[in-house]
């Protein structure tokens, strides 16, 4: 994990947040809810090194195999 890019995007998001806030504060609950957990999906995902990591065909068949294996019995 790159802390640098971690702390960035946390500002960033911080940034972002103190800045709709003031606009979002007279809409429903719903559309704050959107908002935060949106960004906090986004700074979750900085967390990851996403390039490196293994696509999803691959975990699909890491967690397919043992059924495959026992099917093929």
């Amino acid at each position: 994990m790159r802390w640098a890019a971690f702390f960035s995007t946390a500002f960033i998001v911080t940034v972002i947040i103190l800045y709709e806030w003031p606009k979002i504060k007279r809409k429903p609950a719903k559309d704050k809810i959107a908002l935060i957990s949106l960004l906090l999906i986004g700074l979750l995902l900085s967390m990851f090194n996403l390039q490196e990591m293994a696509g999803p065909t691959s975990w699909i068949e890491a967690l397919f195999r043992p059924l495959g294996e026992f099917m093929e019995r």
